[in-house]
């Protein structure tokens, strides 16, 4: 499986960017969204200095077709509403690739997060140009499910480590206490504590959302 995150820009005609643009200040997180067949329906929080404004706005855009409110205060504002130009949901449905929720949309641009084959991502990267929008990737890595991370043994381990006391400050086991716990020899049990946290250490750090150690914003997101 592939993760990737992607910013992507709608399309000058599209009201998201109409609007998100006319008001930069203003940030709108999807919440919840579910494409129809012709128009898409979507739960969206807008924060900012002028969010009477932007939902003022969004009622008089021909693209809403409908629109009520959830949630009100002086600046944020949750809305429901209809549009006909979901663009980005109909990216996702057509190519069967889901869009991880919420979706941040800033000024004209949303970061989206998405993990699935890379075939599939093959697909959400033509249909997004389908659609006339534009993208970059951010960065593309492969995800391991978590019971790939480790192996049986290391996992056995690590819980028993942490059950003992192996890991707490100041630590209830020592390495030996751990290994006759265990009953192997206290190197087996040092090289495995040591391969199962240099696993555990390298997930946590790809997993950052700065760091990028598998592969950089020019890795085609077509690439299969």
């Amino acid at each position: 499986m592939a993760q990737a995150t992607l910013t992507i820009t709608m399309p000058e005609q599209v009201w998201i960017q109409q609007l998100s643009t006319a008001y930069p200040a203003a940030s709108f997180r999807v919440l919840a969204a579910v494409p129809g067949s012709e128009t898409g329906f979507a739960l969206v929080r807008i924060a900012g200095p002028e969010v009477a404004d932007v939902v003022e706005d969004m009622r008089d855009h021909p693209q809403i077709t409908e629109l009520s409110l959830a949630q009100w205060s002086e600046n944020e504002v949750t809305v429901h509403f209809e549009t006909t130009a979901p663009l980005l949901l109909f990216s996702s449905r057509d190519s069967g690739m889901p869009i991880e929720l919420p979706v941040e949309i800033v000024d004209g641009e949303a970061t989206v997060e998405v993990t699935g084959s890379r075939n599939r991502l093959a697909e959400l990267a033509e249909q997004l140009e389908h659609f006339g929008l534009q993208y970059r990737i951010e960065h593309v890595r492969e995800r391991l499910h978590e019971s790939q991370l480790l192996s049986d043994r290391q996992l056995e381990v690590v819980v028993a480590a942490v059950k003992e006391g192996y890991y707490d400050t100041p630590r209830r086991s020592s390495l030996t206490e751990l290994a006759e716990h265990l009953d192997i020899a206290k190197s087996t049990c040092s090289e495995t504590l040591h391969r199962a946290e240099e696993a555990i250490i390298k997930r946590f750090v790809e997993d950052l959302p700065s760091v990028d150690t598998e592969e950089t914003v020019e890795d085609p997101l077509t690439s299969s």
